[in-house]
C-alpha cells in the first residue's frame, strides 16, 4: 500500500518536471486576429480551454525529445478522461490538461464524472490519471502561460467532494493531498456518489 502511495507521487514529480520544462518552451499567442474580435474575448476560462489544452497537448508531442519523452500520443475521443499519453522508458503517463485563469478565484472545478473516473480505474488495475493544470492570464486576444503556476495531481489524493447535481468530483486545483489506496479511493467514490450506482 505504501508503495503504491510513493509510486503515484514519483510519477506526480516525474510529470511536473517534463510540464516545468515545456513552460520554458511554450509561446504567448493570439486567439484570433484583431480584426476578426474588436473587442476581443470575455475573461472567462471556457472561452478559451479547450484551444489553450490543444496548444499544451501538441506541443508535449512536437517538444517530446527535448523534454526527454520516448513518444506522446493525443488522439483520444473527447470522452477519454485523458487528453495525452506521454511514453517514457516504456511506461504510459496519463495525463488530463486543465486551465486556470490566474486573475480568477481559486474556486471548486469539475474535476471529473465520478462514473467514469471508477469505470476507468476499475477494468485498468494499472491505470492511473494525473492531471496537470496550467496557469494562464489572457487578455482581449492574447493568452500568456505564467511560469510559477502548476499544479500536478491525482484524483486518488484529492479531497473528494461529489456536487450531487451532476455527480462529478468538485475540487480546488490547489489543495492539501489525501494519500489514499485505489481501494481506499474506491470505497469512498462509493460512499460519495449518489445519483449513480457503483457495483
Amino acid at each position: 500500500m505504501k508503495n503504491e502511495i510513493k509510486n503515484i507521487e514519483k510519477d506526480l514529480k516525474f510529470v511536473k518536471n517534463i510540464y516545468l520544462k515545456l513552460l520554458t518552451i511554450l509561446p504567448s499567442f493570439n486567439i484570433t486576429d484583431g480584426k476578426i474580435l474588436p473587442y476581443g474575448l470575455k475573461a472567462h476560462t471556457r472561452s478559451v480551454s479547450w484551444l489553450v489544452e490543444q496548444v499544451i497537448t501538441q506541443q508535449t508531442k512536437y517538444n517530446a525529445k527535448k523534454l526527454g519523452i520516448d513518444e506522446v500520443n493525443i488522439n483520444f475521443p473527447d470522452t477519454s478522461l485523458h487528453d495525452c499519453e506521454m511514453i517514457v522508458d516504456g511506461k504510459s503517463y496519463f495525463v488530463n490538461v486543465k486551465i486556470h485563469n490566474i486573475e480568477g478565484k481559486e474556486n471548486k472545478n469539475d474535476i471529473s464524472a465520478v462514473e467514469k473516473l471508477f469505470f476507468q480505474y476499475s477494468v485498468n488495475k494499472n491505470y492511473t490519471l494525473i492531471y496537470a493544470c496550467f496557469g494562464i492570464k489572457f487578455k482581449n486576444i492574447r493568452i500568456s502561460f505564467i511560469k510559477d503556476y502548476l499544479e500536478i495531481f491525482s484524483p486518488q489524493f484529492l479531497p473528494i467532494y461529489v456536487n450531487p447535481r451532476n455527480d462529478k468530483i468538485q475540487a480546488t486545483y490547489r489543495h492539501n493531498k489525501i494519500h489514499r489506496t485505489r481501494e481506499e479511493f474506491f470505497k469512498i467514490l462509493k460512499k460519495k456518489s449518489k445519483s449513480i450506482i457503483l457495483k
